[in-house]
């Protein structure tokens, strides 16, 4: 209860600065890029919010406990994309003068047709990034208090769709940069704290990990999702009665929402898909998706879906926008990598003693919540109570943070791309779409909110990469192309994660490539795009229009004023 009550300030405060947009929303340009007037420092404290969801904050913890050290090549990914974003994206971007990423599609080809499929791409990405925002807000309330887990993804939608239907990307901008600096402060301080209350032997099994094999203790395992256990010998489990009954050998399928409580010395069950917890293929500093083998390939597949796909992902892109001009564009994207490298430094922390203090969550299926059910494994009294809601404040910032700009660029994407509107249209459409959003989460407790996001990234690097990478630095690239190549890049970026959802399960590199198609769709897409290009040709403006894009505001604005026979 007192972590919920924690969750409330962080609410109500989202809510007052939303209502402090109002006044100053006047224009489309207000709502969707800020009337491009945000400084760099702000800007970059914005984009951090923005950046570090769920995935980041909850998310790279429950992945090093359940995949191992691998699983910190996720922030390494993370950051790495920013300087992609630096060097070929964050400055022409802001040039173009565009509002949206379909904006600049259109702007830059003079194609409505692609402005339209580009709509579409966003709204695939916001869905795909969203979703697990929402689903990790409701199981981390559940976690910490009594509330169903439709209470913390209902909560997260209302918020959301009233922040953005408020004040739009000038209040988006305030909560981002206050709730970054707030999740900094609140991620660092309890890693601290824990490292110093755990005490030597703790922190030496942490860094020395042992496979867990045997349960020390009578250890009850609440299981939150549907969760596969794989019995290689007879297992004791005590029943409510306090009698014992064994999991015989095989196969068991757990439905979520039981609990089964392991009896002291009983062989830890094996989880479908996830490594050993502390065993060889745990300690592996290369990640084995699907258990599928070949961690080489996995990691490449993972590591190219990031740093490319957060060159796509247009809820990031459109922060970019609301800069002054290309340089302050430059500068924030600089700025942002600092600040990213700062908070991946702790997330290790998270994870390397969840796997010595909480091992149960590798056999639930609710790693997740991991860093807010360290506090309450170390001190029981006041102290772990206080970071535990300290550590809930903090989570459910980052799941406010982003959602509010990807609940921002699919209104955008709907009601200025899609179907173009006015300013209340755009205002109106935060609502139902956020609707769709919690709709869609609520049977989504059971999905990776890891692979989710990381499905994002795909699909951003597949379409998106391309179509601005090109856009940006070729000229002979033509509407047609884009076109083609955004199609072969969504279609083959969303077959393949439809495969990995409905389709036959796949062993060995297939099955890499099936779970994380990036590898092959990016080049696919880039492919694509130069072969139609090259078979037509670019309209006569093409290389005026590139040029552009790389002049500084102030020699573009030196030459329109410049007299026509001054050359």
């Amino acid at each position: 209860m007192v972590a919920l009550l924690a969750v409330a300030p962080v609410v109500l405060v989202t809510l007052l600065i939303g209502l402090r947009g109002v006044a100053a929303m006047r224009t489309t340009s207000d709502f969707l890029v800020a009337s491009r007037r945000v400084s760099p420092l702000l800007n970059s404290a914005a984009v951090s919010g923005e950046y570090l969801s769920a995935a980041s904050f909850l998310g790279v913890a429950g992945l090093i406990v359940k995949d191992g050290i691998g699983s910190l090549w996720y922030p390494v990914g993370f950051t790495a994309g920013y300087i992609t974003m630096l060097i070929l994206v964050a400055a022409p971007m802001r040039r173009s003068g565009a509002l949206t990423v379909p904006d600049f599609a259109e702007a830059r080809l003079a194609s409505p047709a692609l402005r339209r499929l580009s709509a579409l791409v966003v709204l695939v990405i916001g869905v795909l990034y969203l979703v697990p925002q929402f689903r990790t807000a409701g199981l981390v309330l559940s976690t910490v208090s009594a509330t169903p887990y439709w209470v913390g993804v209902v909560i997260a939608g209302t918020v959301v769709s009233a922040t953005i239907a408020l004040g739009g990307m000038r209040a988006a901008t305030y909560v981002q940069a206050f709730q970054f600096c707030l999740k900094l402060l609140l991620f660092i301080v309890p890693a601290i704290w824990l490292v110093v209350q755990v005490g030597p032997d703790v922190r030496h099994d942490a860094v020395h990990p042992v496979e867990f094999t045997v349960f020390g203790r009578d250890t009850p395992v609440s299981f939150q999702v549907d969760v596969t256990l794989e019995v290689e010998e007879p297992t004791p489990v005590i029943a409510p009665d306090g009698s014992v009954a064994d999991l015989e050998p095989g196969r068991h399928a757990v439905e979520a929402g039981r609990t089964l409580v392991f009896a002291e010395g009983a062989p830890v069950p094996e989880v479908r898909g996830g490594a050993p917890l502390g065993g060889p293929g745990w300690q592996r500093p290369l990640l084995n998706l699907e258990d599928a083998g070949h961690p080489l390939l996995g990691t490449m597949a993972v590591v190219v879906a990031i740093v490319l796909g957060t060159m796509g992902l247009p809820h990031i892109l459109m922060r970019f926008h609301t800069s002054p001009d290309g340089r302050a564009a430059r500068r924030t994207a600089a700025i942002t990598v600092a600040l990213l490298s700062v908070f991946y430094l702790f997330p290790g922390i998270y994870g390397a003693l969840g796997r010595v203090l909480l091992p149960q969550l590798y056999l639930s299926g609710a790693t997740d919540t991991v860093v807010v059910a360290l506090p309450s494994q170390v001190d029981t009294g006041w102290e772990g109570t206080l970071m535990t809601a300290l550590l809930t404040v903090g989570a459910f910032a980052a799941f406010l943070a982003t959602s509010l700009g990807l609940l921002l660029v699919i209104s955008g994407a709907i009601a200025h791309d899609l179907v173009p509107a006015g300013l209340r249209r755009l205002r109106f459409t935060a609502v139902p779409a956020a609707a769709a959003i919690v709709l869609l989460a609520l049977p989504s407790a059971h999905l990776d909110a890891g692979l989710l996001v990381t499905w994002g990234f795909t699909v951003a690097a597949s379409t998106f990469c391309p179509l601005l990478v090109l856009g940006i630095w070729w000229s002979g690239l033509t509407a047609e192309g884009a076109i083609s190549g955004v199609i072969a890049g969504l279609l083959a970026s969303s077959g393949a994660i439809l495969v990995a959802l409905f389709g036959p399960p796949l062993d060995g590199w297939p099955a890499i490539l099936v779970i994380q198609p990036a590898p092959w769709s990016v080049p696919l897409a880039f492919a694509t795009m130069v072969a139609v290009s090259l078979r037509g040709s670019p309209p006569p403006w093409s290389r005026k229009a590139v040029l552009r894009l790389h002049l500084d505001e102030e020699h573009l604005r030196g030459s329109a004023q410049r007299p026509p026979d001054a050359a």
